[in-house]
Protein backbone atom coordinates (compact mmCIF):
# COMPACT_ATOMS: atom_id res chain seq x y z
CA UNK A 1 0.00 0.00 0.00
CA UNK A 2 1.37 2.93 -1.04
CA UNK A 3 1.50 5.81 1.60
CA UNK A 4 0.57 9.59 1.64
CA UNK A 5 -1.15 12.28 3.62
CA UNK A 6 -4.03 10.83 3.25
CA UNK A 7 -3.28 8.22 5.43
CA UNK A 8 -2.73 9.96 8.56
CA UNK A 9 -5.02 10.01 11.61
CA UNK A 10 -5.57 11.19 14.97
CA UNK A 11 -4.22 8.78 17.69
CA UNK A 12 -7.67 8.41 19.33
CA UNK A 13 -8.41 7.19 23.51
CA UNK A 14 -8.43 3.66 24.29
CA UNK A 15 -9.08 1.66 27.27
CA UNK A 16 -5.60 0.90 29.16
CA UNK A 17 -3.10 -2.20 29.15
CA UNK A 18 -2.30 -3.12 32.57
CA UNK A 19 0.07 -5.22 34.21
CA UNK A 20 0.13 -5.68 38.37
CA UNK A 21 2.72 -7.36 39.72
CA UNK A 22 3.82 -8.14 43.38
CA UNK A 23 4.24 -10.83 45.79
CA UNK A 24 1.63 -13.46 46.62
CA UNK A 25 -1.40 -12.43 48.44
CA UNK A 26 -1.02 -8.59 48.15
CA UNK A 27 -4.25 -8.04 46.41
CA UNK A 28 -3.59 -8.15 42.74
CA UNK A 29 -6.12 -10.58 42.17
CA UNK A 30 -8.79 -8.38 44.01
CA UNK A 31 -7.86 -4.74 42.08
CA UNK A 32 -8.18 -6.21 38.91
CA UNK A 33 -11.40 -7.67 39.32
CA UNK A 34 -12.95 -5.00 40.83
CA UNK A 35 -12.73 -3.64 37.62
CA UNK A 36 -15.96 -2.78 35.78
CA UNK A 37 -17.69 -6.15 34.46
CA UNK A 38 -14.30 -8.00 34.48
CA UNK A 39 -14.35 -11.85 33.23
CA UNK A 40 -10.83 -14.04 34.27
CA UNK A 41 -9.24 -15.88 32.19
CA UNK A 42 -7.16 -18.38 34.82
CA UNK A 43 -4.18 -19.95 34.36
CA UNK A 44 -3.62 -20.53 37.86
CA UNK A 45 -6.17 -21.42 40.34
CA UNK A 46 -5.81 -17.72 42.29
CA UNK A 47 -9.20 -16.28 42.52
CA UNK A 48 -9.85 -17.76 46.31
CA UNK A 49 -13.34 -16.41 47.45
CA UNK A 50 -13.75 -13.89 44.66
CA UNK A 51 -17.09 -13.93 43.05
CA UNK A 52 -16.30 -13.39 39.36
CA UNK A 53 -17.17 -14.85 36.21
CA UNK A 54 -14.35 -16.86 35.17
CA UNK A 55 -13.33 -19.40 32.19
CA UNK A 56 -12.23 -23.11 33.45
CA UNK A 57 -8.85 -22.91 34.33
CA UNK A 58 -6.49 -23.32 31.55
CA UNK A 59 -5.06 -26.72 30.96
CA UNK A 60 -2.91 -25.76 27.94
CA UNK A 61 -1.80 -22.65 25.55
CA UNK A 62 -4.63 -23.08 23.15
CA UNK A 63 -7.40 -22.83 26.06
CA UNK A 64 -6.20 -19.27 26.70
CA UNK A 65 -6.43 -18.43 22.91
CA UNK A 66 -9.82 -19.63 22.74
CA UNK A 67 -11.18 -17.95 25.84
CA UNK A 68 -9.25 -14.52 24.07
CA UNK A 69 -11.19 -15.68 20.54
CA UNK A 70 -14.97 -16.50 22.37
CA UNK A 71 -14.60 -13.01 24.13
CA UNK A 72 -13.56 -11.51 20.89
CA UNK A 73 -16.68 -12.77 17.95
CA UNK A 74 -19.34 -13.27 20.88
CA UNK A 75 -21.95 -10.46 21.89
CA UNK A 76 -20.65 -10.07 26.06
CA UNK A 77 -21.15 -7.28 28.01
CA UNK A 78 -18.11 -7.55 29.64
CA UNK A 79 -15.86 -4.69 29.92
CA UNK A 80 -12.53 -6.16 31.71
CA UNK A 81 -10.11 -8.66 30.29
CA UNK A 82 -8.50 -10.12 33.47
CA UNK A 83 -5.80 -12.33 32.90
CA UNK A 84 -4.11 -14.03 35.89
CA UNK A 85 -1.38 -14.84 35.62
CA UNK A 86 1.07 -14.01 33.31
CA UNK A 87 3.84 -16.41 35.08
CA UNK A 88 1.58 -19.25 34.78
CA UNK A 89 0.83 -18.98 31.73
CA UNK A 90 4.46 -18.48 30.57
CA UNK A 91 5.00 -22.41 31.36
CA UNK A 92 1.71 -22.97 28.77
CA UNK A 93 3.50 -21.12 26.20
CA UNK A 94 6.36 -23.44 26.89
CA UNK A 95 4.69 -26.67 26.47
CA UNK A 96 3.23 -25.39 23.20
CA UNK A 97 6.36 -24.20 22.14
CA UNK A 98 7.97 -27.75 22.49
CA UNK A 99 5.29 -29.69 20.71
CA UNK A 100 6.49 -27.29 18.06
CA UNK A 101 9.56 -28.10 17.95
CA UNK A 102 9.52 -31.58 18.83
CA UNK A 103 11.64 -31.36 22.05
CA UNK A 104 11.30 -32.34 25.42
CA UNK A 105 12.12 -29.22 27.43
CA UNK A 106 12.30 -25.44 26.55
CA UNK A 107 16.10 -25.40 27.53
CA UNK A 108 16.43 -28.66 24.69
CA UNK A 109 17.45 -26.57 21.56
CA UNK A 110 20.29 -24.51 23.37
CA UNK A 111 21.52 -21.44 23.34
CA UNK A 112 18.57 -19.57 24.08
CA UNK A 113 16.38 -20.75 21.27
CA UNK A 114 13.69 -22.48 23.06
CA UNK A 115 12.61 -18.90 24.72
CA UNK A 116 13.50 -17.23 21.06
CA UNK A 117 10.61 -19.45 19.86
CA UNK A 118 8.14 -19.16 22.38
CA UNK A 119 8.28 -15.36 21.51
CA UNK A 120 6.01 -16.25 18.61
CA UNK A 121 3.26 -17.59 20.80
CA UNK A 122 3.68 -14.60 23.21
CA UNK A 123 3.14 -12.51 20.71
CA UNK A 124 0.27 -13.92 19.23
CA UNK A 125 -1.00 -13.65 22.76
CA UNK A 126 -0.72 -10.12 23.12
CA UNK A 127 -2.22 -9.52 19.30
CA UNK A 128 -5.31 -11.52 20.83
CA UNK A 129 -5.47 -8.98 23.82
CA UNK A 130 -5.06 -6.34 21.83
CA UNK A 131 -7.78 -6.96 19.97
CA UNK A 132 -10.07 -7.54 22.36
CA UNK A 133 -8.86 -3.86 24.04
CA UNK A 134 -9.56 -1.95 20.03
CA UNK A 135 -12.21 -3.75 18.74
CA UNK A 136 -14.57 -4.76 21.68
CA UNK A 137 -13.31 -1.81 23.88
CA UNK A 138 -12.28 -3.93 26.70
CA UNK A 139 -9.68 -3.29 29.72
CA UNK A 140 -6.77 -5.45 30.21
CA UNK A 141 -5.15 -6.46 33.16
CA UNK A 142 -2.69 -8.77 33.63
CA UNK A 143 -1.79 -9.81 36.97
CA UNK A 144 2.07 -11.34 37.48
CA UNK A 145 4.23 -12.42 40.95
CA UNK A 146 7.27 -10.33 41.08
CA UNK A 147 11.05 -11.55 41.44
CA UNK A 148 14.13 -10.23 42.46
CA UNK A 149 16.60 -9.86 39.37
CA UNK A 150 20.10 -8.49 39.61
CA UNK A 151 20.25 -5.05 37.47
CA UNK A 152 23.65 -4.78 36.12
CA UNK A 153 23.53 -0.72 35.05
CA UNK A 154 27.01 0.49 33.37
CA UNK A 155 26.22 3.44 35.00
CA UNK A 156 25.21 2.61 38.17
CA UNK A 157 26.88 -0.06 40.87
CA UNK A 158 24.78 -3.17 40.81
CA UNK A 159 21.62 -3.29 42.43
CA UNK A 160 18.12 -5.63 43.40
CA UNK A 161 14.95 -5.02 42.03
CA UNK A 162 11.50 -6.01 41.66
CA UNK A 163 10.54 -7.50 38.65
CA UNK A 164 8.45 -9.71 36.87
CA UNK A 165 8.39 -13.23 37.19
CA UNK A 166 8.98 -14.11 33.87
CA UNK A 167 12.16 -15.10 31.67
CA UNK A 168 14.17 -11.85 30.42
CA UNK A 169 12.69 -12.23 26.78
CA UNK A 170 8.96 -12.52 27.89
CA UNK A 171 9.32 -9.69 30.44
CA UNK A 172 11.06 -7.32 27.38
CA UNK A 173 7.72 -7.56 25.19
CA UNK A 174 5.27 -7.81 28.20
CA UNK A 175 6.61 -4.88 29.66
CA UNK A 176 7.02 -2.50 26.26
CA UNK A 177 3.33 -3.84 25.41
CA UNK A 178 1.96 -2.33 28.85
CA UNK A 179 0.51 1.15 29.00
CA UNK A 180 0.26 0.90 32.74
CA UNK A 181 3.20 -1.26 35.03
CA UNK A 182 1.75 -1.61 38.71
CA UNK A 183 3.96 -2.43 41.37
CA UNK A 184 1.84 -3.64 44.55
CA UNK A 185 3.20 -3.92 47.80
CA UNK A 186 2.21 -3.50 52.10
CA UNK A 187 3.79 0.15 53.34
CA UNK A 188 6.87 -0.63 54.82
CA UNK A 189 7.98 1.81 57.46
CA UNK A 190 12.01 1.01 59.45
CA UNK A 191 12.24 1.10 62.48
CA UNK A 192 15.43 1.73 64.95
CA UNK A 193 15.38 0.25 68.15
CA UNK A 194 18.29 0.52 70.73
CA UNK A 195 19.85 -3.41 71.51
CA UNK A 196 19.37 -4.24 75.24
CA UNK A 197 22.63 -4.14 76.95
CA UNK A 198 24.06 -2.56 73.55
CA UNK A 199 24.83 1.17 72.10
CA UNK A 200 24.22 -0.41 69.23
CA UNK A 201 20.84 0.18 66.88
CA UNK A 202 18.94 -2.73 65.28
CA UNK A 203 16.86 -1.48 62.11
CA UNK A 204 13.67 -3.87 61.30
CA UNK A 205 10.82 -3.36 58.76
CA UNK A 206 7.41 -3.36 60.03
CA UNK A 207 4.32 -3.48 57.26
CA UNK A 208 1.54 -0.50 58.21
CA UNK A 209 -1.38 -2.80 56.97
CA UNK A 210 -1.39 -0.15 53.73
CA UNK A 211 -1.49 -1.49 50.11
CA UNK A 212 -0.10 0.73 47.72
CA UNK A 213 0.12 0.33 44.29
CA UNK A 214 3.36 2.48 42.28
CA UNK A 215 3.22 3.69 38.67
CA UNK A 216 6.24 5.33 38.45
CA UNK A 217 9.50 3.08 38.46
CA UNK A 218 12.62 3.48 41.04
CA UNK A 219 15.12 1.38 41.07
CA UNK A 220 14.32 -1.04 43.87
CA UNK A 221 10.88 -1.97 41.21
CA UNK A 222 9.21 -2.21 37.96
CA UNK A 223 6.49 0.03 37.29
CA UNK A 224 5.78 2.63 34.42
CA UNK A 225 2.53 4.65 33.23
CA UNK A 226 1.49 6.65 29.81
CA UNK A 227 -1.20 8.76 31.89
CA UNK A 228 1.06 10.66 33.95
CA UNK A 229 -0.32 8.98 37.34
CA UNK A 230 0.47 10.07 40.67
CA UNK A 231 2.44 7.68 42.72
CA UNK A 232 2.07 5.57 45.24
CA UNK A 233 -2.25 5.49 45.56
CA UNK A 234 -4.08 3.08 47.43
CA UNK A 235 -4.09 -0.35 45.58
CA UNK A 236 -7.99 0.16 44.59
CA UNK A 237 -9.34 -0.21 41.46
CA UNK A 238 -11.76 3.47 42.11
CA UNK A 239 -8.06 5.34 43.21
CA UNK A 240 -6.61 4.08 40.21
CA UNK A 241 -9.10 5.23 37.76
CA UNK A 242 -9.86 8.65 39.41
CA UNK A 243 -6.13 9.20 38.81
CA UNK A 244 -6.16 8.68 35.50
CA UNK A 245 -9.25 10.18 34.60
CA UNK A 246 -8.56 13.53 37.09
CA UNK A 247 -9.13 16.75 35.50
CA UNK A 248 -6.03 18.43 34.69
CA UNK A 249 -4.59 21.08 36.86
CA UNK A 250 -4.83 24.73 35.48
CA UNK A 251 -1.61 26.46 34.36
CA UNK A 252 -0.20 28.59 36.93
CA UNK A 253 -0.71 32.60 36.38
CA UNK A 254 2.21 34.20 35.11
CA UNK A 255 4.47 35.88 37.45
CA UNK A 256 4.23 39.23 38.20
CA UNK A 257 6.54 41.90 36.36
CA UNK A 258 6.33 45.09 37.40
CA UNK A 259 8.24 46.61 34.80
CA UNK A 260 6.20 45.44 32.14
CA UNK A 261 3.14 46.65 33.71
CA UNK A 262 4.67 50.02 34.19
CA UNK A 263 6.00 49.99 30.31
CA UNK A 264 2.04 49.26 29.57
CA UNK A 265 0.68 52.03 31.53
CA UNK A 266 2.84 54.71 29.53
CA UNK A 267 1.89 53.21 26.38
Amino acid sequence: MAISLANIAHNTSKPPRIVIHGDAGVGKSTFACSAPAPIVIQTEDGLGTLDVPAFPLAQRYEDVIEAIGALYRDDHQYATCVIDSLDWLEPLVWERTCRELGVASIESPGYGKGYIEAQRFWAEFLRGITALRDEKGMIIIMTAHSQIVRIEDPLLPAYDRHALKLHKRAAAITEEYADVILFAAQETQLISEKQKFSQEKRVRAVSTGTRLMHSVGQPAFLAKNRYSLPSPLPLEWDAFIGAMYAPAAPAPAPAANPERELLEDQS
